[in-house]
C-alpha cells in the first residue's frame, strides 16, 4: 500500500481556512462555486482512499485472496499498518453510510412535509402563503420551484422590503443553491474537516442571493433593510425546513448586512490565489489518490501472476 493513499485524509484540513478566505476575496458566486467543488472533490479522495484500505486488508484474509485469485501475497506495507487502515476503513465508511442514510431520510421526510405545506396554501405564480404566525421565508426546490413566505413575515415587511425578499428568495432558486447546500452537507459526512467547510458554503449561497437581490430591486440599502428586518421577525420561530432549503434569515445576518452597505464586490487578485489553491488541493488529493489506487491495482495483477514487479 503506497503512502500516496494517507494525503487525502490529511489535505482536507487546510480546506475550511481556504474556504473562509474564497468568501472574503472572491465574488460570493464564485466563492460558492469553489467551495462546493473543493469540498466535494476531496470528500470523494477520501472515500476512495477508505475503501482502498478496506480491499487491502480483506485481499490479506485467505478467502478474499483466493476469489480474487491472488496466486502470490500482496504486496504491501506491513500487516501493523495494513489492518488498523482497514478496520479504520471499514468503520469509517459504516459510518458515513449510516449518518449518510438516515440525512436522506430525515430531509426527504421534511421536504415532503414542506411541499405539502406549500401546496395548500393560495399561490400567485411562484409565491405561496402559509397562513402562520411565525416569520418564515424559503426557496422551495422541486417542479416547478416555489417561494414560500408565512403570513407572519409578510406582516413584518413593507410591500418594498417583501419584494427584496422575493427577489432574495428566486436567486435561490435560479442559482439552484440547494443543489450546494446538499453537496456540501454530504461531503460533510465524509471528513470531519469538512464540517466546517458546510457553513462556509451556506453563507456564500445567502451573500450569492443577496448581491442578486440587491441588483434585482436596484437598491442594497433597500435589501439590506429587509434582510435584517426578516432575521428579527424570524427570531424565536419553530418552523422547520430541510437542511437543504435555503432562506433569507439563515446565516451570520449582521455580516451579511454589512456587506450589503459596503460597496459592491469586485474581483481581485488576492482571490484569484486563493481559487488557486483551493484547485491546487483538490488536484493534489485527486493526484494522489488516482496515483494510489493505480498503483494498488498493479500490486494486484503482480500478486495474480499477470504482470511483473
Amino acid at each position: 500500500m503506497t503512502a500516496l493513499l494517507v494525503l487525502p485524509l490529511l489535505v482536507p484540513f487546510a480546506l475550511p481556512a481556504l474556504a473562509r478566505r474564497a468568501l472574503d476575496r472572491l465574488a460570493p458566486a464564485a466563492a460558492l462555486w469553489t467551495v462546493t467543488v473543493a469540498a466535494v472533490a476531496l470528500a470523494g479522495c477520501v472515500l476512495t482512499v477508505l475503501g482502498a484500505f478496506v480491499l487491502t486488508g480483506l485481499f490479506k484474509l485467505p478467502y478474499f485472496a483466493a476469489l480474487g485469485e491472488l496466486v502470490r501475497p500482496l504486496h504491501t506495507l506491513s500487516d501493523r499498518y495494513t489492518l488498523p487502515l482497514a478496520a479504520l476503513g471499514v468503520g469509517a465508511l459504516a459510518v458515513c453510510a449510516w449518518t449518510v442514510t438516515r440525512w436522506v431520510l430525515r430531509q426527504t421526510r421534511a421536504f415532503r412535509a414542506a411541499r405539502a405545506e406549500a401546496g395548500r396554501g393560495p399561490a400567485a405564480g411562484d409565491l405561496c402563503v402559509v397562513d402562520a404566525p411565525d416569520p418564515d421565508a424559503y426557496a422551495l426546490p422541486g417542479r416547478p420551484h416555489r417561494i414560500v413566505v408565512t403570513t407572519g413575515m409578510l406582516r413584518s415587511l413593507d410591500g418594498a422590503e417583501r419584494e427584496a425578499l422575493f427577489a432574495h428568495e428566486r436567486a435561490h432558486n435560479s442559482g439552484g443553491h440547494h443543489f450546494f447546500l446538499a453537496a456540501a452537507e454530504l461531503a460533510a459526512h465524509c471528513h470531519p474537516a469538512l464540517r466546517r467547510v458546510r457553513d462556509v458554503v451556506r453563507l456564500a449561497a445567502e451573500r450569492a442571493a443577496d448581491e442578486a437581490a440587491a441588483g434585482a430591486v436596484g437598491d442594497r440599502r433597500l435589501t439590506a433593510r429587509a434582510i435584517a428586518r426578516a432575521a428579527l421577525a424570524g427570531q424565536g420561530a419553530s418552523a422547520e425546513r430541510p437542511a437543504f432549503v435555503p432562506g433569507a434569515t439563515t446565516g451570520p445576518v449582521p455580516r451579511r448586512v454589512a456587506a450589503l452597505l459596503a460597496a459592491p464586490p469586485a474581483r481581485r487578485r488576492a482571490g484569484t490565489g486563493v481559487a488557486v489553491l483551493l484547485a491546487a488541493c483538490a488536484a493534489l488529493s485527486c493526484t494522489a489518490s488516482a496515483t494510489g489506487m493505480i498503483d494498488f491495482h498493479h500490486r494486484v495483477e503482480v500478486a495474480q501472476g499477470e504482470a511483473a514487479r
